[in-house]
């Protein structure tokens, strides 16, 4: 069976919407413990089992937003680098993936910084990629943050923790709900639609993501467990965010 994605909510004049290019998705095993710590209450990592036992992941998600706009102001567009930090949660059940924080290389980064409460901060970030070379190679530089990938030259026939492609591309790839802790310390949420992914597979040769040490998910030379990119990828951005509410007991 092939994964079909998720329908597309009708867009409504006050969302945002953007073409995201040289996206990647730079993921890494973790302790389920040590992310549990990090999550508010009702919330809990989504467990999966490797070849030595449970875990669970967290990607970088980094990509040049190209055009990014509101649509009711279409004729001003942003283009600039961004890199989310998130991992893969239930919240009351329901899956979704817990945003740490995002990096944004444009002053609008005020907007979901202090308008919206969002954890966001602005930060330089530079994105180059080759996806004609032979191997296809991407390579990301923001700060003490860095990763450098090449093409692999079949795609992996099992991605570890899944049970097969139709796992990996819903769980890891199409999350479409999000959470994040607001600068007021409560929990809010928002939601995205993209076309389902299909991504080349690639391999780290450098990597490092400061933000995930800082937490205590990984270490300095902790190896990605994946790397899947993309040339190019569209997104409905269902804005404005709002705060979380927790859904009533059931029964």
């Amino acid at each position: 069976m092939t994964f079909a994605g998720t329908p597309r909510p009708r867009p409504r004049w006050y969302h945002a919407e953007t073409d995201l290019d040289d996206f990647a998705i730079v993921s890494y095993r973790v302790d389920p413990g040590a992310l549990a710590r990090h999550l508010p209450k009702g919330f809990a990592p989504m467990e999966m089992i490797f070849e030595d036992g449970p875990g669970a992941l967290v990607s970088a998600v980094a990509f040049t937003d190209r055009d990014f706009h509101f649509r009711f102001l279409p004729q001003v567009g942003i283009d600039c680098g961004q890199i989310n930090y998130r991992a893969y949660v239930t919240a009351y059940g329901r899956p979704g993936v817990w945003f740490f924080g995002t990096a944004l290389d444009h002053p609008v980064v005020a907007i979901p910084r202090y308008v919206w409460g969002m954890p966001w901060r602005r930060d330089r970030i530079r994105i180059d990629a080759d996806w004609a070379a032979a191997p296809a190679r991407w390579r990301l530089r923001a700060g003490q943050a860095h990763c450098e990938a090449s093409e692999l030259p079949e795609p992996l026939a099992r991605l570890e923790g899944f049970t097969g492609e139709q796992d990996w591309l819903e769980r890891l790839t199409h999350p479409t709900l999000g959470w994040y802790r607001r600068r007021d310390n409560r929990v809010g949420t928002y939601s995205i639609w993209h076309p389902v992914m299909r991504p080349r597979h690639l391999t780290a040769s450098s990597a490092r993501f400061p933000v995930f040490e800082r937490l205590g998910l990984i270490k300095e030379d902790t190896p990605p467990h994946s790397v899947l990119a993309q040339p190019s990828l569209h997104f409905d951005i269902h804005t404005p965010p709002r705060p979380f509410v927790r859904p009533a007991p059931r029964g």
